[in-house]
């Protein structure tokens, strides 16, 4: 059994009022710098062998207060980088809402292209396939997956065999930890959205 603790990174400024994306430079703000702090004493006594994040600098920045922490190696990995956005990247939430593409992705994720960027199930094959990767290769391995909303949800989703559509019924919240053993044939999804310290 492989275990994987899938944090959210912390608070960023687009966050309830705009799509960050994948566009560069998009930082942390002073509450989320706070939620990276703190995720050092959250995982206080967790022993962890790899930490991987997406690319993106609110995902890296989340975890390096950790890292330094444990003077553990960072692996950057691009399979869990935020959903690619497309034309959509960098908009505000009221500009899309007479958009008929927005609508029908906000009701049918799982067959939905963004325009001029991926699908939902696409990013999920990518970031299931990677996690499964590491648990075939490490089978009793504890790893962080700092990543995004999305695609934290769309691995939950997978493992639960819960339709994309039902996306919105799914809360991950920044900073947020949820917790995945990847077995041979299977996985168990063992605790979703914690938003303080880990049992």
């Amino acid at each position: 059994m492989a275990t994987f603790f899938l944090v959210r990174h912390a608070t960023c400024d687009p966050i309830g009022h705009s799509i960050a994306g994948r566009a560069p430079g998009v930082h942390l703000n002073v509450e989320g710098h706070r939620q990276a702090a703190e995720l050092v004493s959250r995982f206080d006594g967790a022993h962890i062998d790899a930490v991987y994040t997406s690319p993106l600098e609110r995902a890296r920045e989340t975890i390096e207060p950790f890292a330094r922490a444990r003077d553990i190696e960072v692996v950057v990995a691009s399979e869990i980088i935020e959903l690619d956005f497309g034309e959509w990247t960098g908009a505000r939430f009221d500009e899309l809402e007479s958009d008929a593409t927005w609508k029908r992705f906000n009701t049918a994720r799982s067959t939905t292209r963004i325009p001029g960027g991926e699908t939902m199930r696409e990013a999920q094959s990518r970031a299931v396939a990677f996690l499964e990767s590491i648990a075939e290769r490490a089978p009793k391995s504890r790893n962080i997956i700092v990543s995004h909303g999305d695609i934290i949800r769309a691995i939950v989703m997978d493992f639960l065999e819960i339709s994309l559509d039902s996306v919105h019924h799914l809360e991950i919240s920044p900073a947020s930890i949820s917790v995945v053993d990847i077995y041979p044939k299977w996985a168990v999804v063992r605790a979703l959205n914690v938003c303080e310290s880990l049992p």
